[in-house]
């Protein structure tokens, strides 16, 4: 089973949780050798992918977002040994309520068809903050 976008019932359990402090959403990408369109094309999943985040970056910004750490995963230490990613990244967003407006936003929506070509599988995790709480490390 891939996850390309969320579930209904994900989507509202998001909406759900506290939307005034910031998040950080950390996105884990693999790709389709072929995107995957509804017209055949010999595009590949990077290249539609690239697709996306070049022509949804303003609407990214624009709501506040920001790229805060990205990377090529190398290998799993711990995990499924069959999972593999293309690409990692961490997006810090003002709060859930900026990250709401981006995907719910007109211009989005009317270019996501590229994520949706471009992505096999991924996962997108939101995680808080856990300033004030004890040091776990260090």
């Amino acid at each position: 089973m891939s996850n390309i976008d969320p579930s209904k019932v994900q989507f509202e359990m998001f909406k759900g949780l506290p939307r005034d402090t910031p998040i950080m959403m950390l996105n884990l990408i693999r790709l389709n050798q072929v995107a995957n369109y509804e017209v055949k094309t010999s595009s590949s999943g990077h290249d539609a992918y690239e697709t996306y985040a070049t022509q949804s970056a303003s609407i990214f910004k624009g709501v506040g977002g920001e790229i805060i750490w990205r990377g090529r995963p190398e290998s799993v230490l711990i995990g499924p040994s069959d999972e593999h990613w293309d690409i990692a990244f961490i997006a810090r967003y003002p709060n859930a309520g900026s990250f709401l407006a981006m995907v719910t936003d007109p211009n989005y929506q009317a270019i996501v068809f590229h994520r949706q070509a471009a992505v096999k599988d991924s996962r997108l995790i939101r995680m808080g903050s856990l300033d004030g709480q004890p040091a776990m490390f260090g």
